[in-house]
């Protein structure tokens, strides 16, 4: 396995323990620990962490380390704010153009989403979710904007997570989808616009109740 492809799969394996808990927000990441579970050297878990620093989804501090970054509203709301004005525009570029088998294409990333609903399964849920979105958003044909949206996403991987743990959110979803697929039919972009920001606002809203309850 090249170092390339090694530090890849550290990257996934990280994700995937920040999103099921098992490191959860303000844990310690230790490095040698973590080296002797994924059986990888050290080198590939320091580049992952700087990957996931850049994204928010870690922070460093000196002489004490890497820890999970602590999941708060304030962060919450704010890349919230920044998706709702890209995304807009991604998708008011993106339906004019998008082509009627790039829909039905469409309808088979939400079936995996509901699929991943059904079974419980949290990581491929998150990311067949991501991938039914983008594929509306890539078709923009705007790469830097499609970029930014992927950083702002990954920035909120856990909070995506810990709003798909709730069975009444997994259902939520599947119809909110059902619903952008059929504005998209139509080629509605306005109507798929305002459904993305309900989407948005359900998730923000649950999260920042979920947040708040355990702070008190």
């Amino acid at each position: 396995m090249t170092r390339a492809t090694t530090q890849e799969t550290v990257l996934v394996s990280l994700r995937s323990d920040i999103l099921t808990g098992r490191l959860g927000p303000g844990d310690q990441v230790v490095q040698e620990l973590l080296a002797e579970r994924y059986g990888v050297s050290r080198v590939p878990i320091r580049e992952a962490l700087k990957t996931l620093e850049s994204e928010g989804q870690v922070v460093y501090h000196p002489h004490r380390g890497y820890f999970v970054a602590e999941l708060s509203v304030a962060d919450l709301l704010e890349v919230y704010r920044l998706r709702s004005i890209l995304e807009a525009e991604a998708i008011r570029q993106a339906v004019p153009i998008l082509g009627d088998d790039a829909v039905d294409a469409l309808a088979e990333l939400l079936a995996e989403v509901q699929t991943a609903a059904g079974a419980v399964d949290v990581i491929a849920m998150t990311a067949a979710n991501r991938r039914f979105h983008f594929a509306i958003f890539d078709a923009a044909g705007l790469p830097r904007l499609s970029r930014i949206l992927r950083q702002l996403w990954e920035a909120t991987d856990a909070y995506r997570a810990l709003y798909f743990q709730g069975p009444e959110n997994r259902d939520r979803v599947a119809r909110e989808h059902t619903r952008m697929l059929s504005a998209l039919r139509k080629r509605d972009a306005e109507t798929l616009v305002r459904l993305h920001d309900e989407h948005r606002e359900h998730s923000v809203g649950a999260v920042s109740a979920i947040l708040a309850a355990r702070d008190r």
